[in-house]
């Protein structure tokens, strides 16, 4: 959510390429007992997808000296890197963010080039890129890699898990989910790439629950944001954007179209009556999670815990928190807002609803005016129960599975 109203201008370059600058207690960087790790010994990252998140993760990853392997399907963003041989990561804000040209070991188009080999797979692609990417990974996975969605958005890591299965593999991976994305980031130029802001804790929950401790350790000799989340079903229906970006640009299309996104999204496309649809499509993602054993927040409680906002109605709550000061609407309708959020989040809500016999009215009628909108039926795109792989299942498999069940190779 944050990165809807970020701009920025583009800094002075550094003189040279593998010059760095750099604070000096290294948020974001290994933790001092690591910094010394012998270079063979660090783990090789994959980054899956080259669009501002997954070249932030990249650049971010070359200067603190991980190897590092960056893929793309299409060779745009992929060739000034090639050329360059390194990617520029600027943070002007961040003193203690490291900064310079970043090495990277690997920048390619061919999948077999960035996976083979690799230890941890980074997918930073839309929501809506997991299923193929799942389908590009499958035939290349090997035992002991581990695969983190960043974000899952609702159901990332038992869609992907469910499509490596449809797929046969049979290596002993990880498949797990990030609750949200550790950057707020924007690419300035080709090869150049600022972030914003890193965010302090990210749930990360692997499928099954009891593998988490081992993903969590393996990403912390990097990431010490990483922490453990409960399990990759509450990772997913704690997805607030669900909540806060279908619905409001939806309510908010008019607006959108004639202004050409000329408003605070939040502060001024959240009025009072907004909220009470946001309140009413909350409680029946609530009531979903709910029926599976499992505790949601709520959107205020999110608030309260994110922001440190509150108040009596989540209205008041989102008014009472400055981070949403200057964050401004799409441009047009055509926004990941619906495109992403719709089939990949709402949807899984709805489905899943239906699936345990949890009614989902509103959630169900900004499905509806989505589809019209955009003239797509964003039921048959997106993550119904099926394509998660929990078709037919009782409360008691769903847990179990989520929990407990059985790795790929098992």
């Amino acid at each position: 959510m944050e990165q809807a109203g970020l701009r920025g201008g583009v800094p002075q370059l550094l003189d040279r390429p593998g010059t760095t600058s750099e604070g000096a207690s290294g948020m974001g960087q290994p933790r001092p007992e690591q910094a010394g790790t012998d270079q063979s010994q660090r783990p090789t990252f994959c980054i899956l997808g080259a669009g501002h998140g997954g070249t932030a993760m990249a650049a971010h990853l070359g200067l603190m000296g991980f190897p590092v392997r960056l893929f793309n399907r299409s060779p745009e963003r992929i060739t000034p890197i090639q050329l360059a041989g390194s990617i520029e990561l600027v943070a002007p804000d961040l003193v203690d963010l490291p900064q310079g040209y970043a090495p990277v070991q690997v920048a390619t188009t061919d999948p077999e080039e960035a996976i083979v080999g690799a230890d941890i797979l980074m997918v930073c692609t839309p929501a809506t890129g997991h299923r193929y990417m799942a389908q590009r990974c499958a035939p290349l996975l090997t035992d002991g890699q581990i695969i983190v969605l960043n974000p899952g958005r609702t159901g990332g890591a038992l869609e992907f898990t469910h499509v490596l299965r449809e797929d046969g593999v049979r290596a002993d991976v990880i498949v797990a989910e990030a609750q949200t994305f550790i950057y707020a980031a924007r690419m300035l130029n080709p090869a150049q790439v600022r972030i914003f802001r890193v965010k302090n804790s990210i749930p990360v929950a692997a499928l099954p629950a009891y593998r988490t401790p081992e993903v969590v350790r393996r990403l912390r000799v990097a990431f010490p944001q990483f922490v453990p989340g409960d399990n990759v079903m509450k990772t997913s229906m704690d997805n607030i954007g669900a909540i806060f970006h279908p619905a409001v640009t939806v309510l908010n299309s008019a607006r959108i179209e004639s202004t050409h996104g000329d408003f605070e999204y939040y502060l001024e496309g959240i009025t009072p009556s907004v909220a009470r649809v946001l309140e009413r499509m909350d409680a029946e993602r609530v009531a979903v999670g709910e029926a599976m054993g499992f505790q949601c927040l709520t959107a205020r409680q999110w608030l309260y815990m994110a922001y440190d906002a509150a108040g009596r109605t989540l209205y008041d709550a989102i008014n009472a928190n400055p981070g949403y000061a200057g964050i401004r609407a799409p441009r047009t309708l055509d926004t990941r807002y619906l495109s992403e959020d719709v089939p990949m989040s709402l949807v899984p809500i709805s489905s899943l609803g239906e699936l345990l016999g949890v009614p989902t009215p509103t959630i169900d009628h900004v499905i509806g005016l989505a589809c019209v909108l955009h003239g797509v039926d964003y039921r048959a795109e997106g993550r119904t129960a099926e394509r998660l792989g929990l078709a037919g299942m009782s409360v008691k498999e769903i847990r179990h599975y989520v929990l407990e069940g059985a790795s790929l190779h098992g």
